[in-house]
């Protein structure tokens, strides 16, 4: 339907679609059960002001139909209403009439049997708001109602107040009442940074026993209202969740209410039947793997296998944001393939529905029939991985300047994880119980400081039970509270006792790799360094002493001065101060690196930390892993089960702009890979599904060599079980 097509069909007087009520969406069964698990391919599309009357649905529903979406995520109110709102203050579109943009919309996706969320955004309003109910506006620090730092023609609402409890329940339920959509899904609903509105102040003062809220401050009282802030955010939060739901399943029990975002990912992964994981694409210099890492972060609170949902950007999402701009192809795929690969659902989502420029039309139609094509082997059942990164619950305080960039431990160790192919998922310190780590035969601790008793307890139970560990630097040396024990929790698992101190920055300091005085041969973490005798060290190191006999190969090298060259010589060649402890503990393995090799790697990406790192990995996993790949350039690898298939994904991130996009081509790399057959089945054939190919492969001592000959951006190899 053209534009003015779409006027004249929704102008008529009495017409169906001017206004759409419950009636338009009989035979909508409430009893039918979660519609979310069939829904495996989304289109977000975002109305501006002025869509209505202006944009063509005909257009985006033949667009859902050609790429064969199931999931539609569709403004409908909060800033601006997309239909015909009977609710005070609620504004209406200007551009709407007696027109109905988000029925019209809703129906047409019925009729395409989509699953359909709505889409609120209730962060501002109209000077009439103000007007009538100046408390519901956010305050700042100094007193003042706040303006909206992008359009000053609007204010920034509290969201802890009346304005989200009342205003937008009643939105909400309106929606609810009129469409029934299967969920309705709030963009910037928790509020725009500390509100010190009237409700604010006496919200946070009845919560925690007369406190005035955060300034800011570093004394005592005020770090003690920030930590009560937070507590209070969360569980206001959550309040507003739980109403908001709560007044949704009245309606219509099998919806939700979805929040964009939420503080904590235990809270999400309990409360959650479905999750949209709003990372709409890369800034500064992000790797495009942190497009799938959201959803390993989500499933390490918990989130187990419940659908989760990629939003992707077809735009630049740069700051300053170009809302109608265009990525390049190559950075679209590679984004969303990611999300993909680690488990996720794909979501395009479009801002304004009357698109200036439409390279990207063709682009996601390609690549949402390669997604629709490999429907069968995307619903997955269970990662496959055996490697477990635990995800600290506090960081500890970074007052010292070791503490500094705590995030660049997970960073470094994610990232070398990637690079050597390996599939592993995370799991946050709160879930260490034996059903959690049923799965996993490694924990890797990137120097997890903070762990209560009972989480070294579960972790000394899963080595005593075979499983292998791996730690850096502070892991264990604190408690929960973020209090400093004398000695590591750990200490008897890594096999050393904290001899009271940090050491560092160690400039001009090295490792010294050995081979065995016994035999000649390099340790097999050295494997690929045994020409190197040094390497550098990296930043900081941990003061241990061993309790016990260690192979030592790697020592350190201490520091000495880079200058002036004439005294740029090493003082002491090798005190034997090993910078590696390796043990075997009972069928199991233990690693600890005393210094702070994953966060250097990640400063400084030096090839022979990652060699390091991955070595070790490897020695300590003590398992042939799921998957091997042997491939040129950086190859991220996922592996999951479905209910008679499984698949491995190579997400092919070689490019000069993987560090600092977006990528301006993609460059194919060929691998061979090596796939584990799991236990009591057998091979009925291999795929590569993103090419539709038959590859050639080969069944031998339990595993399937397979070689694929391109991967341009995402290829999936499917095995089909008997």
């Amino acid at each position: 339907m053209h534009r003015r097509d779409f006027i004249k069909a929704t102008s008529v007087a009495g017409g169906a679609l001017t206004l759409l009520g419950p009636s338009a969406f009989a035979g909508i069964a409430d009893d039918a059960g979660l519609p979310w698990t069939n829904a495996m391919r989304w289109a977000q599309l975002a109305f501006v002001e002025n869509d209505p009357g202006r944009c063509d649905p005909d257009f985006w529903l033949d667009y859902f139909k050609r790429i064969h979406a199931n999931g539609a995520l569709l403004s409908a109110g909060g800033v601006v209403a997309f239909y015909p709102t009977e609710i005070p203050l609620h504004h209406r579109s200007d551009y709407l009439g007696s027109t109905d943009l988000f029925g019209y919309m809703v129906e047409g996706c019925r009729k395409l049997n989509m699953t359909v969320c709505a889409r609120t955004d209730p962060h501002a309003a109209r000077q009439d708001v103000y007007d009538a109910h100046p408390d519901w506006i956010a305050v700042t620090a100094d007193g003042q109602k706040r303006r909206h730092w992008a359009n000053p023609d609007l204010w920034v609402t509290c969201g802890l107040g009346p304005y989200n409890f009342e205003f937008m329940t009643a939105v909400h339920k309106e929606i609810m009442r009129k469409y029934k959509p299967e969920g309705i899904f709030s963009n910037r609903w928790a509020g725009s940074g500390l509100c010190y509105c009237e409700h604010c102040v006496s919200n946070f003062a009845a919560f925690s026993g007369g406190m005035q809220l955060p300034r800011g401050g570093t004394g005592s009282e005020e770090l003690a209202a920030a930590a009560k802030y937070k507590e209070w955010n969360v569980a206001r939060l959550k309040e507003l969740w739980f109403l908001w739901d709560s007044e949704i399943r009245k309606i219509k029990p099998v919806s939700r209410f979805i929040p964009n975002g939420f503080p904590d990912n235990r809270v999400t992964a309990k409360l959650s039947d479905i999750f949209f994981v709003d990372r709409q694409g890369r800034s500064g210099a992000i790797p495009p793997w942190n497009s799938g890492r959201g959803a390993k972060e989500l499933r390490a609170g918990g989130m187990g296998m419940k659908p989760m949902i990629q939003i992707f950007s077809v735009g630049v999402e740069e700051a300053p944001r170009w809302k109608d701009s265009v990525n390049t192809e190559a950075e679209l795929r590679i984004w969303a393939a990611d999300g993909v690969a680690n488990g996720m659902h794909p979501c395009l989502v479009k801002f304004g529905a009357t698109p200036i420029d439409k390279r990207w039309i063709a682009l996601v139609e390609k690549m949402y029939q390669g997604f629709y094509r490999s429907e069968r082997y995307l619903k997955n059942i269970a990662p496959m991985a055996r490697v477990a990164v635990v995800v600290a619950e506090k960081n500890i305080g970074e007052s010292q300047p070791w503490q500094q960039n705590n995030a660049f431990h997970m960073h470094g160790m994610y990232h070398n994880l990637v690079e050597g192919h390996m599939p592993f998922e995370m799991i946050e310190a709160a879930l260490l119980d034996e059903e959690h780590l049923k799965p996993f035969k490694l924990l890797i601790l990137p120097s997890v400081a903070a762990l209560s008793d009972e989480q070294c307890g579960q972790i000394r139970k899963f080595v005593n039970a075979g499983g292998s560990l791996l730690a850096t630097f502070e892991s264990s040396l604190y408690d929960e509270t973020g209090k400093k024990r004398t000695d590591f929790g750990l200490a008897d698992l890594f096999g050393v006792t904290y001899d009271k101190g940090v050491e560092g920055p160690m400039q001009n300091s090295y490792l010294r790799l050995r081979s065995d005085p016994a035999t000649g041969k390099f340790h097999p973490v050295l494997e690929g360094l045994e020409d190197a005798t040094r390497i550098i060290n990296g930043i900081y190191r941990v003061k241990v002493t061993p309790n016990a006999d260690f192979p030592s190969p790697v020592t350190l090298v201490p520091t000495y001065p880079d200058l002036p060259m004439e005294d740029v010589y090493t003082r002491v060649p090798d005190p034997g101060t090993r910078e590696l402890y390796l043990r075997q503990a009972g069928s199991g393995r233990v690693a600890y690196f005393p210094w702070d090799i994953e966060r250097t790697f990640w400063q400084y990406m030096s090839p022979d930390h990652g060699r390091l790192l991955a070595n070790t990995i490897r020695w300590v996993l003590n398992e042939e892993p799921i998957v091997t790949v042997t491939a040129p350039g950086l190859v991220e690898t996922t592996a999951w089960r479905q209910e008679q298939s499984m698949t491995v994904h190579l997400v092919n991130l070689t490019n000069p702009m993987m560090m600092k996009g977006p990528f301006r081509e993609l460059i194919p790399v060929a691998a061979t890979v090596s796939i584990k057959i799991p236990a009591n089945v057998s091979v009925g054939g291999v795929k590569l599904l993103m090419s539709n190919q038959q590859p050639a492969h080969t069944i031998a001592k339990g595993r399937i060599t397979v070689h694929v000959p391109q991967i341009l951006d995402h290829e999936i190899i499917g095995v089909d079980f008997v």
